[in-house]
């Protein structure tokens, strides 16, 4: 899309736009806009006088969540991932995808629209969400035996989940639902502790590893593609 567009879209008349390009107010991923007719991406980060730049429609944001902050939008005690979020990504609407634990890491998604929030953590649609864990004890074949079964807690029974190995104390576990705090108790139920946990995708969509801890981005066009299409939306939003 060309720079004066994406201005133009996001409010802006074409002659204000290139009138802003032209006098140096406008920035696009940092580097200053010099010619109001470039192309460039749509997920860009476009500044006009050091103020972030959207096209109109629903957000959709990753965060590599650090540990030691909660996925609320206040709390009296800690950190949220609301803090966490820059300031220009936490718009009106915005909510968290599910939750991570206070010390669970990774992967965490944000969007405005809630129905694609409501289908991507609804236990009926078997969203998968994938995660590294790190235990207490060794892994064997026969925790990936019980885990493709299903594992009975106290509460429910787990769906089957994926188990693969990596060492003996290290394993990438796939699970279809997201209940609070349901991988560890899973492993707990076979008598390993969790000491750490990451989430490193949902729904096939994969944390971006460039993103430090407590770092965040805007999806992808491709990525909100994959989104809709895993949850049965038809179809690009804002179209």
């Amino acid at each position: 899309m060309r720079l004066d567009k994406f201005l133009a879209n996001a409010g802006m008349t074409r002659s204000q736009a290139k009138q802003a390009v032209k006098s140096g107010r406008v920035t696009v991923d940092g580097v200053p806009a010099k010619d109001a007719s470039a192309h460039i991406d749509e997920n860009a980060r476009v500044l006009v006088d050091g103020l972030n730049t959207r096209l109109p429609g629903h957000r959709y944001i990753m965060l590599n969540k650090p540990a030691g902050v909660v996925t609320a939008n206040t709390d009296g005690r800690f950190r949220t991932v609301f803090d966490v979020l820059p300031v220009d990504m936490r718009v009106k609407g915005l909510s968290a995808v599910g939750r991570l634990d206070r010390d669970t890491t990774g992967l965490l998604l944000f969007t405005t629209d809630g129905e694609l929030a409501h289908r991507l953590i609804s236990p009926g649609r078997d969203v998968e969400k994938v995660y590294i864990a790190d235990v207490d004890a060794p892994l064997d074949d026969e925790c990936v035996k019980i885990m493709a079964k299903g594992v009975r807690l106290k509460d429910f029974i787990a769906k089957p989940a994926k188990l693969d190995i990596i060492s003996s104390q290290r394993a990438i576990i796939t699970v279809t639902q997201g209940k609070y705090h349901q991988v560890k108790r899973m492993f707990a139920a076979l008598g390993r502790n969790v000491t750490a946990l990451k989430r490193l995708s949902v729904a096939g969509i994969s944390l971006d590893e460039s993103l430090d801890p407590g770092q965040a981005r805007e999806l992808t066009r491709d990525e909100i593609s994959g989104l809709y299409k895993a949850v049965g939306l038809r179809g690009m939003p804002d179209e």
